[in-house]
């Protein structure tokens, strides 16, 4: 083996006397010791450099993010940042530089150009690409385990076994993963409509052209998915997210005005072979093919008017589904992308994961436009700019709090109990983020608690809720001690009420996820005894409400009570009652066959 070249250390003043010595030692020996002396000083900095090569930054960035819901966001955003450049290092140099996709010049007008340069063109790894990581390594992980058999759509079986006659087994296992993808954004991320009926303060003023409130941008996709509620725009971030951790090729579909040439967003399509499929998230079901049976492709769409016009419900005026035949002859593809996905830093990134670690953090999103732009149909292609808008909206919101306060309550009371700084809020987010990741149970010979137990450890009993106001020991439990605030009677009182009610809908909020978790884990009955009886409690009345009595109709589909499934799917003012009696009608179809 070759001598590796002798270096300097890179500490200068250590290394000027280094030097000297070793020049010393040379002349005092004589040419008969040379030899071994240089092979022990190289021999030491070999060591050195293998020891530090050796560490596996990649490593530490995985452990950050598989613990990022418990670290502090500052901190972890540069400590992820810092193990990444250090990773990068370490990497063969490329010959020549990745040039921006073409699709980038759809959001140009979104940014200011340096500040678009450094999200998309810089090779350095920054703070700011966290959360991209941190989102990809959560979908990637929720995708693994929700891509399963027992999560399959049942109205699709019998489709399925006869489509596995005309196309090929992979292009059927991308349809089973898409469809059990959609399925469980739909049971798991509550619906809200485009325009929130709930009051608010006046809020500030957006560029853009976004509004205060507005469907889409008003959360992001990582906050839908830990909230779990969101409009359709947002199930359809949600989901389109998935696909890309799947390998399924998904876009948005929207229909163009044919006077302003305005993009209106309806479906989300996923392109498996040549054909795109639709998935209609507002509606929270699969569009029905011909016949109402199987899904339909935007091919026959365009081509047989009675798809869209299926869902419509008949007699029912406010159940008109506002697309035809006519407004699918020609469709815009838009990619969920934010800028950080497409730039090299993040291809680099791509290429170096391997094994159990691999995830998608890049997409090439012109390659993708080709295969979009090829399904006729599809008139062309763009990022989609919600993923921008909601970083915008996001960030204009948590300034104008920090100078309102009426608005600033209004903007952190509705999730306080999970996103504010309190142990118990921290607990349930962590208990949410387990279940994201599918760690249902505990590890007992690790001692580490799964999401189970965590959000069973919510549920306080209402006693105790109740004597936090008058019981010492436990204010002390839950950290609030009179003598450390310096606070009136009444003022004292007042926080105790808040903290009473945060108890509350966390408890409530945790009594309806451990319900989902049940259905999760395949314990069908489980999951319908306690919406039953715990989340449809009226002495437990909250948000989760309607969400439930919809999950109440898909576990009774699934335990084989199609008649109490219709029921609840008739049921008349839910949110989501068009795109239930949708499912209604398939489900007695079903059962006629």
């Amino acid at each position: 083996m070759a001598h590796r070249k002798l270096t300097l250390p890179r500490s200068l003043p250590f290394a000027i006397p280094a030097i000297a010595l070793f020049v010393s030692l040379l002349s005092l020996t004589g040419c008969q010791d040379d030899t071994a002396l240089v092979r022990k000083i190289q021999y030491k900095r070999q060591v050195e450099q293998q020891s530090q090569s050796q560490q596996d930054h990649l490593g530490d960035v995985f452990a950050l993010l598989e613990q990022y819901v418990e670290l502090e966001p500052k901190k972890a955003r540069r400590q992820i940042a810092y193990h990444l450049n250090r990773w990068s290092e370490s990497q063969p140099a490329t010959a020549t530089a990745t040039e921006r996709a073409d699709l980038v010049k759809t959001i140009e007008d979104l940014f200011p150009p340096e500040e678009l340069k450094k999200l998309v063109d810089d090779s350095t790894y920054q703070p700011g690409d966290a959360e991209h990581l941190r989102d990809c390594f959560l979908f990637h992980s929720l995708y693994s385990w929700i891509d399963a058999e027992h999560l399959d759509e049942r109205l699709l079986a019998d489709w399925f076994t006869d489509l596995a006659k005309t196309i090929p087994e992979d292009q059927i296992d991308q349809l089973k993963t898409a469809t059990r993808l959609f399925d469980w954004t739909v049971r798991n991320v509550a619906f809200e409509p485009d325009v929130p009926t709930t009051g608010a303060p006046p809020g500030p003023q957006f560029p853009a052209g976004m509004t205060f409130r507005g469907p889409g941008y008003r959360q992001t996709d990582y906050q839908t998915l830990m909230r779990g509620t969101g409009d359709g725009l947002q199930r359809a971030g949600v989901f389109t997210q998935l696909c890309r951790q799947a390998n399924i090729a998904a876009a948005v579909i929207g229909t163009i005005d044919g006077t302003s040439g305005a993009v209106t967003p309806y479906f989300v399509g996923v392109l498996v072979g040549e054909e795109i499929y639709l998935f209609e998230p507002r509606l929270g079901i699969f569009v029905p093919g011909p016949g109402q049976v199987g899904i339909a492709t935007l091919a026959q769409a365009r081509r047989d008017e009675l798809v869209l016009r299926r869902l419509s419900i008949a007699g029912l005026d406010e159940f008109t589904y506002p697309i035809s035949k006519s407004d699918v002859q020609q469709c815009v593809a838009l990619f969920n992308f934010s800028p950080v996905t497409v730039s090299p830093r993040m291809e680099l990134l791509q290429n170096g994961l391997t094994g159990n670690r691999r995830m998608s953090v890049y997409a090439d999103a012109d390659e993708l436009a080709k295969r979009f732009d090829a399904v006729t149909g599809v008139a062309s292609t763009r990022l989609w700019n919600v993923p921008v808008l909601a970083e915008m909206y996001r960030a204009i919101c948590e300034q104008h709090a920090e100078r309102d306060p009426i608005f600033n309550f209004w903007y952190v009371a509705r999730w306080a109990m999970l996103e504010a700084d309190f142990d118990s809020a921290k607990n349930l987010a962590h208990g949410r983020w387990l279940h994201l990741l599918g760690q249902f149970s505990d590890v007992e010979e690790e001692n580490i608690k799964g999401a189970r137990t965590l959000y069973l450890e919510q549920r306080a009993p209402e006693f105790e809720i109740e004597d936090l106001r008058i019981d010492v020991d436990l204010q002390a439990a839950y950290g609030i001690r009179r003598a450390d605030l310096d606070v009136s009677s009444e003022q004292f009182d007042q926080r105790i009420a808040e903290i009473q009610t945060m108890m509350r809908l966390g408890k409530r909020t945790a009594t309806y996820w451990l319900s989902l978790l049940q259905a999760d884990d395949d314990r069908t009955e489980t999951a319908q005894n306690w919406i039953d009886d715990r989340v449809l409690d009226e002495s437990q009345a909250s948000i989760w409400v309607e969400p439930a009595r919809y999950n109440l109709g898909r576990l009774a589909e699934a335990l084989g009570d199609t008649d109490r499934a219709i029921e609840i799917y008739k049921r008349e003012n839910a949110p989501q009652e068009h795109g239930s009696r949708i499912r209604a009608r398939l489900v007695a179809k079903q059962t006629d066959d």
